[in-house]
């Protein structure tokens, strides 16, 4: 029995690939115990060590770099879903003047590194255009143009990944192109390709880091700020691992977020795919503008 990549491994494959598998978990494992055991060496684990963490004003900072962490990531994630969408949609027209704009945007955005926009838009446009941008803005326009160009090639790969019976059928019925975009293709590939997006704002997530390079108060320009505080003891390395611990816990709650909504996406799906009265109902509809001399022609 084969597969449309590769062949189905046999028994002594599965047996071979078991063995991989548990060599590299017991690598893997060794290199962290190693990596435990130096730390704990070089008294990284003292208590004496982590005695700046019992600050109430540290634990503020951390508290509102955090929020401010938080804050950007939300706005940049909206502003590059929407920019995603809406390009996605303008790659996808069939109108020349539409298409070709949107395409050059994307590619464009897509090949520009993330630090090279961010440095454009807080320096460069306000020195050679004249417009005061904060640091705020600087990271977020960044991350939605960057981020935004990508996930409008996730959304336009989505979309042409489904079937074309959900256009025709959706079409039939008298649904304008923009409408069946909007209604039927758009959400289908939306839940197509939610494991694909919900890794791209992971990785915006984590890009809101690189603000501490135009120096907005995130958490990593508030670690770099207390790792060289002298009269904490230089605790660079402890607090990394903090900031470090806040970082993952953010991807594992966004991701943990994504497979609620896939779990809700799909039991609806099968409510719907399991209700005969709504079968029925689509297929007399469908069957009333076939016997109207095909109305859904109309785009």
């Amino acid at each position: 029995m084969t597969a449309v990549l590769y062949d189905t491994p046999g028994p002594k494959a599965r047996l071979r690939n078991a063995g991989s598998g548990v060599v590299g978990t017991l690598l893997i494992l060794a290199l962290l115990g190693f990596v435990v055991y130096r730390l704990a060496a070089t008294g990284q684990f003292d208590g004496s060590v982590w005695t700046w963490i019992q600050y109430q004003a540290i634990q503020v900072l951390l508290l509102r770099s955090l929020a401010a962490t938080v804050t950007a990531f939300a706005v940049a994630a909206l502003l590059s879903m929407l920019f995603g969408a809406v390009f996605a949609i303008g790659r996808m027209s069939d109108y020349r003047w539409i298409n070709r704009p949107a395409t050059v945007v994307v590619e464009l955005f897509r090949a520009v590194p993330l630090l090279i926009l961010i440095f454009i838009l807080y320096f460069g446009v306000s020195r050679g255009l004249g417009v005061n941008i904060s640091t705020f803005w600087a990271l977020v326009l960044g991350l939605m143009l960057y981020n935004g160009s990508v996930l409008a090639e996730i959304f336009r790969a989505g979309v042409n990944s489904l079937p074309r019976g959900q256009r025709e059928a959706a079409v039939a019925l008298g649904m304008r192109k923009t409408q069946v975009m909007l209604h039927v293709l758009l959400p289908q590939g939306l839940r197509a390709m939610l494991p694909t997006i919900v890794s791209q704002l992971v990785v915006t997530l984590k890009d809101t880091a690189l603000g501490f390079l135009i120096l907005y108060p995130e958490l990593l320009y508030q670690a770099r700020y207390l790792g060289s505080q002298g009269q904490l003891g230089l605790p660079i390395l402890p607090v990394g691992m903090v900031v470090a611990a806040l970082y993952i816990a953010m991807c594992l709650l966004l991701s943990a977020l994504a497979n609620y909504l896939d779990r809700r996406t799909r039991r609806s799906k099968k409510r719907v795919d399991i209700d005969p009265t709504s079968t029925a109902r689509a297929q007399n509809e469908v069957l009333v503008a076939q016997s109207q001399g095909g109305g859904g022609a109309a785009i």
